[in-house]
């Protein structure tokens, strides 16, 4: 029905004005009591599917990444179509309009999307009164560092929006890897990177100690467009800092082998979807190896269909997220991802 009926007309619409539409759409069906039939058509069910990663209990290992719930907004809503956890940000300190429109645009013959989006959210506090509510399924906090802030201040941001969600998600994740934001992506380097995240590790023990509750799981979104020297530095970086994982991968800056037009494919932003199927996987594959299975991967880069779900478990990743997937196949992928993996169980 989706990818028949539903998809043609979003695809009709503007992309930005397509998920801004779907979200009220969402938003609205859920409220008139659909949440029930999302559930009964897209929800599957089994201790089978069940996954224990960073010390969590996933009720199954498909989530969605950050970027589509970027305020926390709809987390509960989105539950309903199967996923096992829902990812919200990247939030920033203060809420920021994000880089000028147009800024998502579709690469059909690709599978793709390109955005150059620049963090674009309410900012963390607003996201935090949202999350007040009871939560249907674990939530993830993506947390960033605000356009205006250099580089050099660029930890008290991470550290404002880490103390704001620290108890109201699941667990972290320290986005380094956009490409839309000038200058973020040098905080992937060693040095700066080690101090970031040893910085929010002993802000992590404060904060539980004083809450008298568990500290909460930090993970690092890398980009995919790092070298083999770079990655081996992540992992490096991870067992240094002791941090619980990483998300593999962000987008890419790469357009190679791109079909679509042109015009389209020298947008500026980061590339998701089916281009980055095979690169996300070979960055999954090359850090469970170079890393001896020492932390867990989530895998997240070109999701189309169960394959490419099993393929990045079978590289080494412990969970999957999709973004691009779920755009263009619905939330149809998140059921056959899970019966596929029953099949195997």
């Amino acid at each position: 029905m989706y990818k028949y009926l539903v998809r043609p007309l979003l695809f009709l619409l503007d992309a930005e004005t397509a998920h801004h539409f779907s979200f009220k759409s969402i938003k609205v069906l859920s409220k008139l009591g659909f949440g029930a039939l999302f559930r009964s058509l897209y929800l599957v069910e089994d201790p089978k599917l069940e996954r224990e990663v960073f010390g969590l209990k996933f009720k199954n290992p498909v989530g969605l990444a950050a970027g589509f719930d970027k305020d926390a907004v709809l987390y509960n809503e989105l539950s309903n179509f199967g996923f096992g956890f829902v990812e919200i940000g990247t939030l920033t300190p203060k809420g920021q309009p994000g880089n000028p429109k147009k800024r998502l645009f579709r690469l059909l013959d690709d599978q793709a999307i390109i955005n150059r989006m620049g963090f674009n959210n309410k900012g963390v506090f607003e996201a935090v009164e949202q999350l007040k509510k009871k939560h249907k399924v674990l939530i993830g906090g993506n947390i960033g560092k605000n356009k205006v802030t250099d580089n050099d201040k660029a930890i008290k941001d991470y550290m404002i929006c880490f103390e704001a969600l620290f108890e109201h998600v699941d667990y972290f994740v320290v986005n380094v890897s956009s490409p839309n934001t000038p200058g973020l992506r040098e905080l992937q380097d060693k040095e700066p990177l080690t101090a970031l995240l040893k910085k929010l590790k002993k802000q992590n023990g404060k904060l539980a100690k004083k809450l008298e509750a568990s500290p909460k799981p930090i993970l690092l979104k890398i980009a995919p467009d790092l070298t083999d020297d770079q990655l081996l530095d992540i992992v490096d970086i991870v067992k240094n800092t002791a941090i619980e994982g990483v998300i593999a991968t962000n987008t890419t800056i790469s357009r190679k082998g791109l079909k679509s037009h042109l015009i389209q494919t020298e947008e500026k932003g980061g590339l998701s979807g089916k281009p980055l199927t095979k690169r996300s996987t070979q960055v999954i594959r090359f850090l469970a190896e170079k890393s001896n299975n020492s932390f867990p991967i989530i895998g997240v880069g070109g999701i189309h269909t169960a394959e490419d779900a099993l393929e990045k478990l079978d590289a080494g990743a412990a969970l999957v997220q999709l973004y691009t997937g779920f755009v263009y196949e619905g939330p149809g992928l998140i059921k056959k991802i899970n019966k596929a993996l029953l099949e195997r169980a």
